[in-house]
């Protein structure tokens, strides 16, 4: 494996970047179209990107097949196709930047979560750093001022199912490739989303084809780059730019969906996201 962590910062830069520009093109398919319907498009060309990088590689399909918990690989791609869905939902009801500033506390779910999940040792200042991190959130969300909206809860959903993904991610970890995991996600997550989706089909016009190809491309395009920036650099020392799609995203509602950055959204992210950064470079000392 190469260690060139100036190349994998660029590419998580980059790969921020794409994933914000998908997000924006979600908000706007979501506002025309059914949320699953957009969902399962997107994964059809997804599964079609991760079955022909499986075939390119040693074994082909089947080595990236093989797995001896399915049962795991299954529950992992299944949470990851709801957490899409509601997370679109999310842009739809809430806009980009609101949505962004609570997900981002999913590494903090993470930390919180990997005790119970995968038997991790979770120290005090970490759990100190959880717990700073969900008052940034409560200063988002505003709970007890004015009429409290159940939609702000939305983002915190999907939070805590990617967090969830993310530490099953972790557990197949133990037994399989990354390329089975990434081979199960698209494939069963592809199956999954046409068996709830073909129920919500609807007529798309010519110039909505052309925004789900974008959306298809830059969402392979993303994986790509999420790939190659892995392979070249350490998780930890690239991680904590992945932050930057809250500023990207951010920045795509506000200029092109004239949406707004109300001040508790800015210092409740701005809290979130030291908190988490928290997390990471204490996971990383401890490492």
């Amino acid at each position: 494996m190469q260690n060139n962590t100036r190349l994998g910062i660029i590419l998580m830069v980059l790969t921020t970047i794409v994933f914000a520009s998908q997000d924006g093109v979600s908000r706007h398919l979501a506002s025309e179209y059914n949320v699953i319907m957009v969902v399962m498009i997107r994964y059809w060309f997804f599964a079609a990107f991760v079955m022909t990088v499986a075939s390119r590689k040693a074994g082909g399909l089947r080595a990236a097949a093989k797995t001896s918990q399915p049962i795991v690989q299954t529950t992992r791609a299944l949470l990851l196709i709801t957490e899409i869905c509601v997370m679109v939902l999310g842009f739809k009801l809430l806009g980009l930047v609101e949505s962004h500033a609570i997900f981002t506390s999913y590494p903090l779910l993470v930390a919180a979560l990997s005790g119970p999940i995968l038997g991790e040792k979770v120290g005090w200042r970490r759990w100190t750093a959880i717990g700073i991190g969900f008052v940034g959130v409560l200063i988002i969300l505003e709970p007890g001022v004015g009429v409290f909206s159940p939609k702000a809860i939305i983002p915190l959903i999907a939070a805590l199912l990617f967090a969830t993904y993310g530490l099953l991610t972790r557990y197949a970890a133990r037994k399989d490739t990354s390329a089975t995991s990434f081979f199960w996600t698209g494939v069963v997550g592809s199956i999954g989303m046409t068996v709830v989706g073909v129920w919500f089909w609807e007529p798309m016009s010519a110039t909505d084809w052309g925004w789900m190809g974008v959306l298809c491309v830059t969402g392979a395009l993303g994986h790509y780059l999420l790939i190659r920036c892995y392979e070249v650099a350490e998780a930890s020392a690239v991680q904590p730019f992945a932050y930057l799609q809250l500023v990207f995203a951010s920045s795509i509602g506000i200029l092109i969906f004239g949406e707004s950055a109300e001040m508790n959204t800015v210092i409740g992210a701005a809290i979130v996201v030291c908190a988490g950064l928290f997390t990471l470079w204490r996971e990383r000392q401890k490492t």
